[in-house]
């Protein structure tokens, strides 16, 4: 028999919330814009790195060009 505590049931909440967050912010995207999500998300973040992120995420800017 399991015993519920309350950090049990405080990090079931969370996860819950967290969760909805998550498909909160991916309802707007529908199909397509979908589907690039992890092109631009590659993009976004190779283009952080400084002097080669631009070029380096040029492939991940046509893919999702290419998506949408």
């Amino acid at each position: 028999m399991t015993t519920v505590t309350k950090s049990t049931t405080l990090r079931c909440v969370a996860r819950v919330t967290a969760w909805s967050a998550v498909c909160a912010a991916l309802l707007p995207l529908s199909g397509c814009g979908l589907a690039a999500l992890p092109c631009r998300a590659a993009s976004a973040t190779l283009k952080i790195i400084p002097v080669v992120g631009h070029a380096a995420a040029t492939p991940f800017d046509a893919c999702s060009s290419a998506i949408d």
